[in-house]
């Protein structure tokens, strides 16, 4: 059985141009709304003249540019998932506590994976 929506779900070319439109939607509100989104963004514009300038390998520059989008991609989920909790209740609950500790985790990790591939980047020039 096809799961039934209240709003009529668009397909083909124009569930493309909803699903554009609605990221955009998303990227405008975490500009606004999360300092830290903001923070990775410049340091992913950093990035691309950075890894020109230390790292020599075409592939290593590439790793290195792309560890920083991961690292905004896992900031963006975490983001998304302490907005969520917020709106059910900005009250104090260890479960929404250890929900946000736990996104907080993912970014901190994804950042130690991108210093890792930039020491590595870095290291082979």
């Amino acid at each position: 059985m096809k799961p039934t929506s209240p709003v009529p779900i668009p397909s083909g070319a124009r569930r493309w141009t909803f699903a554009v439109k609605n990221s955009l939607k998303g990227l405008r509100y975490a500009v606004k709304h999360q300092a830290a989104v903001r923070e990775e963004l410049i340091a992913l514009a950093a990035s691309v003249p950075l890894a020109l300038w230390l790292i020599d390998s075409i592939a290593a520059r590439l790793a290195a540019v792309l560890s920083v989008v991961f690292v905004l991609i896992v900031e963006i989920i975490n983001s998304a998932i302490e907005t969520t909790l917020d709106r059910v209740s900005t009250e104090f609950n260890q479960l929404t506590g250890a929900a946000k500790d736990m996104g907080s985790l993912a970014v901190l990790l994804a950042m130690a994976v991108s210093a890792a591939i930039w020491t590595y980047g870095i290291a082979l020039t």
